[in-house]
């Protein structure tokens, strides 16, 4: 790991004004960005600690019902909060779904957004072409293993598969992510919140170099509380999804009236399937819908041998978690 500075800041303010120096980058929980330093991939000059910074309790109730969920809450915190159980249970599923009980301790809520691919050759600094590490150089994934790698999304750039489940899960439910930086505060709405590859793989997310993320909201929607996620993964713990779902349905009269869709472990970034929302929407719940909603939302799919039974398992497991959450 190359030598690198450390700044607490005593404010936002000062955060801010520390990660606009070249080679900054804040940090909180760091189960990510330690590791990726530790790999070579990361090698910032100087970490700026932002743990400290938002004083006030980690999640918080909001006028209409929704919650304020700060970027320095930890994950198992916000796992098994009872409002996020109870009014936003794919949240708190997606996130016991991930790493294990000491890293979700650590991992903050910032920090998982930020959460990079686990594609082996972005890791491996001795592979050479890995346009996320060095854009130009080309994508070893192309021609090489990528069972693990995206089916939805990619580019001829990059086929790296977006690991996180939280982000699933947001997208599911609406989030709205918080932002300071130069330009003053921003809201993303975290279904833009993360970029496509396209020509430009380094380029991960909407932040500019400096920004800040303070919090994100969950609004109180009417399909929140009937939601959940499933992830169908290797072994039955400390494994990324090979495929995952995140669906939330308002229900009434047996009929749809509102649904959201998300796929993880397929595609470059956190998957909303407007495709197969529109499939459902209005709709009486029964299998056989599910499954005409499951064929669309993979649908023009970009497969290659190592990775083209995710097709169907991405399917199966959309099919399983809409009959999960309708028949809660």
């Amino acid at each position: 790991m190359r030598a690198f500075r450390y700044v607490r800041a005593a404010d936002s303010t000062a955060a801010l004004q520390a990660a606009g120096s070249p080679g900054a980058a804040f940090i909180a929980g760091g189960t990510t960005l330690i590791d990726l330093m530790k790999l070579g991939v990361e090698a910032p000059d100087m970490l700026v600690d932002v743990n400290h910074l938002d004083a006030g309790a980690p999640i918080q109730e909001l006028p209409d019902g929704g919650l304020r969920i700060s970027a320095a809450a930890r994950n198992s915190d916000v796992a098994h909060h009872a409002a996020v159980r109870q009014r936003f249970p794919a949240l708190s599923e997606a996130l016991l779904a991930g790493a294990s009980p000491q890293l979700r301790n650590m991992a903050t809520v910032g920090g998982n957004l930020l959460q990079r691919t686990r594609c082996a050759y972005f890791r491996d600094v001795a592979v050479g072409e890995c346009n996320k590490r060095k854009p130009g150089s080309g994508c070893a994934a192309q021609g090489g293993w990528t069972r693990m790698h995206a089916i939805l999304g990619g580019s001829s750039q990059c086929i790296a598969a977006h690991p996180s489940d939280m982000c699933v899960a947001l997208v599911a439910l609406d989030a709205v992510v918080h932002t300071q930086g130069p330009g003053g505060a921003r809201q993303i709405p975290i279904a833009d919140f993360h970029a496509l590859p396209a020509e430009h793989p380094d380029v991960e997310t909407a932040l500019v170099h400096g920004e800040l993320i303070t919090h994100i909201t969950l609004p109180a929607a009417p399909f929140a509380a009937r939601s959940g996620y499933v992830k169908v993964r290797d072994r039955a713990a400390f494994a990324f999804a090979l495929a995952s779902a995140a669906v939330a349905v308002d229900l009434h009269g047996g009929r749809m009236r509102a649904v959201r869709v998300a796929l993880g472990g397929v595609a470059t970034k956190p998957w909303r399937s407007r495709e197969a929302e529109a499939v459902l929407v209005g709709q009486a719940a029964r299998r056989s819908l599910f499954e005409h909603a499951a064929a669309a939302a993979v649908r023009g799919a970009d497969v290659r041998p190592d990775n083209e039974f995710k097709v169907k398992l991405a399917q199966r497991t959309l099919v399983r978690t809409l009959e999960m959450v309708v028949g809660r």
